[in-house]
């Protein structure tokens, strides 16, 4: 059977990381973890699961997972973030696809777990990721806060596995909205760079659509109570995305 090795980048991920390392020993022959600083515990919870870890100084998502795969032992890579996890589901069908890996990629649904609620519409699932593959067919690009797999070869072949990947997300409405204010600073000033403007009447309507998209198209409301929190504070990062650009704009005009 040809051996797999699982990469993960953490930051303080002590919380997480031991729950994602568990998920992966039945599946994995090799886990790197690569890590850019942590201050709390992780180092300490991966070497006591028997991981490698490896300070790597932060560069940029793209480039950390890169790193990771270089430093994969073997060419076959899972790679995983540390707050996510495989399902007995997932995990079965990577052991039957190690068997023969007859595919270059393989792709699969994450599922995510917001505030303890498993969250199955509004857009967020499925969330279909490649994240199993041949390092020689695929690797880390896109853009710096939208990194992506891409292929190195035009003809590499990919299907999909059963089962899903489990993502911790967020474990309470504060961390939610923090993120969403930390990755709007990010998105505005990549959309101004391209020089992309925002008017008021995107920063007006577009939040409004985003809702009415995500809660009643996407059937968001089928989730509950936190269905409406996870599309509201989607609707209201649209509008600060847009918001933000504006001011950027406007202060490069100054």
């Amino acid at each position: 059977m040809p051996k797999l090795s699982a990469v993960i980048i953490t930051l303080n991920e002590e919380r997480n990381i031991g729950r994602c390392i568990d998920s992966l020993i039945a599946v994995a022959d090799d886990i790197v973890v690569i890590d850019s600083g942590s201050t709390d515990n992780t180092k300490d919870i991966c070497k006591e699961k028997g991981a490698r870890f490896i300070f790597n100084k932060w560069a940029g998502y793209i480039e950390q997972k890169n790193f990771a795969n270089g430093l994969a032992e073997y060419p076959h890579i899972l790679s995983i973030d540390a707050d996510e996890a495989l399902s007995g589901q997932l995990r079965d069908s990577i052991l039957k696809v190690k068997d023969n890996f007859v595919a270059d990629g393989y792709e699969m649904n994450r599922l995510t777990n917001y505030c303890g609620k498993w969250i199955r519409h509004g857009g967020w699932y499925p969330d279909r990721k490649l994240r199993l593959f041949h390092r020689d067919k695929f690797e880390w690009g896109g853009e710096r806060i939208h990194e992506m797999m891409i292929m190195k070869e035009s003809n590499a072949h990919v299907e999909s596995l059963a089962g899903d990947l489990l993502h911790y997300s967020y474990y309470n409405i504060s961390e939610h909205i923090a993120q969403a204010n930390h990755f709007t600073n990010m998105t505005a000033g990549l959309a101004v760079e391209k020089g992309k403007s925002s008017g008021i009447f995107k920063i007006i309507f577009s939040p409004f659509v985003k809702f009415i998209k995500d809660y009643i198209i996407k059937l968001g409301f089928l989730d509950g109570y936190y269905g409406y929190v996870v599309c509201r504070i989607s609707a209201q990062a649209t509008f600060m995305k847009y918001a933000k650009i504006r001011q950027i704009r406007k202060g490069k005009k100054a």
